[in-house]
């Protein structure tokens, strides 16, 4: 590998590649992309292996990347000490992959992990470092923060960062996934208004997120522009168990320009424009009854 291309070099390249691609980690990629889009000084650089979880490109030291695949519950592989868990491979064939997580794990080498959220499709999360290796149950430990970095797995640190670590876990690993699913059974259209701008789109949940019922899936879900998502938040629009939107009383008779009149009281009365396509994925009706409570008590 000549000096321009060093490990590091490519590395450091993968992540910038990432970083646009993905709009800073919110948009998801696809195994072909990931296989087939990526080039070094001309060259096609795969950053995935097809069949394999661990990605160790030939003569280097360390892995470049690992994989979740879509369905394996991420919640479960979670410690008490609020890091994740990656298992390594049990196969005969593993070894040499094993042996480059281990390099990455002895030298710190920065890793990307694509998570899956649906099949071939992933979240990229970058850079993420191994912090330690629990031979006892073939897996290794996941920092997704400089922060998680300092942590001795399993040892015992004092509540108020315990459930610091887990928010970081939440902020770098269960957020975006969340949102990476809802975006994917709305089409990347906001339900109200059905703009198709990512960038302007955000992962609203129904129940908030920190109640006993507002968790990260998508039936708890609504994919809303800002604008929308902002509203939504603030009680000025609510939307009903049967998919109706209703705009507050307050601002149906006010005038204040074609932003207020278009983008929120031309809304009322009238059904959301964009849902998923599976049933399973659509807004659970008790949950939007119950939110819907929240906005006619405002």
């Amino acid at each position: 590998m000549t000096a321009e291309l060093t490990e590091e070099t490519i590395r450091a390249a993968a992540r910038l590649w990432l970083q646009d691609v993905t709009l800073g980690g919110s948009v998801p990629v696809t195994r072909e992309q990931l296989a087939n889009d990526f080039h070094v000084a001309g060259r096609r650089f795969p950053l995935v292996d097809r069949g394999r979880g661990i990605r160790q490109p030939a003569g280097w030291r360390a892995a470049l990347s690992i994989m979740t695949a879509y369905g394996r519950p991420y919640a479960d592989e979670e410690g008490p000490d609020g890091l994740h868990r990656y298992n390594l491979r049990r196969d005969q064939g593993g070894r040499a992959e094993n042996d480059g997580l281990r390099s990455a794990l002895r030298e710190q080498v920065p890793l990307i992990w694509f998570v899956g959220v649906a099949p071939g499709v992933f979240n990229a999360i970058f850079p993420v470092w191994l912090t330690a290796e629990e031979p006892e149950h073939d897996r290794f430990v996941i920092a997704l923060t400089e922060s998680q970095r300092i942590v001795r797995p399993n040892s015992p640190v004092e509540e108020a960062f315990r459930r610091y670590l887990i928010a970081e876990t939440k902020r770098r690993l269960h957020q975006p996934m969340f949102a990476s699913r809802v975006m994917l059974a709305y089409d990347t259209r906001c339900a109200v208004c059905a703009l198709g701008h990512r960038e302007l789109l955000d992962a609203a949940h129904i129940i908030p997120d920190g109640e006993p019922r507002g968790l990260p899936v998508v039936p708890n879900g609504l994919a809303l522009c800002k604008i929308h998502h902002a509203a939504y938040d603030q009680n000025i629009l609510g939307i009903r168990p049967d998919y109706v939107i209703e705009i507050h009383h307050r601002l149906l008779d006010e005038l204040d320009g074609p932003m207020l009149r278009h983008g929120l009281q031309d809304h009322h009365a009238k059904p959301l424009m964009q849902l998923p396509r599976r049933r399973a994925d659509q807004p659970d009706r008790s949950r939007l009854e119950e939110r819907y409570a929240r906005f006619r008590a405002a």
